[in-house]
């Protein structure tokens, strides 16, 4: 699937990031990159889907679990124009978009990392975790214990500086409570990409991480 070209375009693309130079590379980017990752999420089907039904691996080309390498360049003062990594998102059958829960698979050059959860949800979602895990703190807790405890997962995300509106600063699980994303993550070595099961070592952890993912569509009344 990935190779050490796929690794090259994207230092290419951050090192040549305007619009002549990808034209100019456009097959090198299908041949290097979207094709591979493509392959990628199609193989990655059958071990989502032993997990979850609900979870989607598309490998569309356009509206898939591969994210657009054009970037949004409207409200930023970042104006170039690529996303200089691939991004890879398995989303739930009913989700609209990135705040919605998933599972993540993040490629560059420096930096490669899985994530699954709940990034930046909206206030009513946000707020239905959070009173799960008020009504429900064992649950919660062991919930935690599954995913953290013995994997190199994280819970990570922002965080309120104070309790929420609702919520005791005393509560037992405060600082839970406090999250305004509900995500763990998993760094991996750049290395990892181009090995042959790494498909394997990505649906690894998203069987580590099932646990959170069943908490957070429960809150969220969505099938898991």
């Amino acid at each position: 699937m990935f190779s050490k070209k796929t690794v090259t375009f994207l230092r290419a693309l951050a090192k040549h990031n305007d619009r002549d130079w990808f034209n100019a590379n456009k097959q090198r980017y299908e041949d290097e990159v979207r094709t591979p990752a493509l392959s990628f999420i199609e193989a990655m089907a059958p071990a989502l889907h032993k997990i979850s039904p609900y979870f989607e691996a598309s490998p569309k080309k356009v509206g898939g679990s591969l994210m657009r390498v054009y970037r949004d360049t409207r409200f930023g003062a970042d104006k170039t124009p690529y996303k200089t990594n691939i991004g890879i998102h398995f989303r739930h059958v009913r989700a609209k978009d990135v705040h919605a829960p998933g599972f993540y698979v993040h490629i560059e050059p420096r930096e490669v990392f899985f994530g699954a959860g709940i990034w930046h949800p909206d206030a009513d979602s946000l707020k239905a975790i959070r009173t799960l895990i008020d009504e429900h703190p064992k649950e919660w807790s062991s919930v935690k214990r599954k995913v953290t405890g013995r994997s190199e997962l994280e819970l990570a995300g922002d965080s309120l500086k104070r309790a929420p509106k609702g919520f005791s600063p005393d509560h037992a699980l405060i600082d839970d409570l406090k999250r305004k994303d509900f995500i763990a993550t998993c760094p991996l070595p750049v290395s990892a990409v181009t090995e042959k099961d790494f498909h394997k070592q990505v649906a690894k952890l998203m069987k580590t991480a099932s646990p959170l993912m069943a908490f957070l569509c429960t809150a969220n009344d969505l099938m898991y």
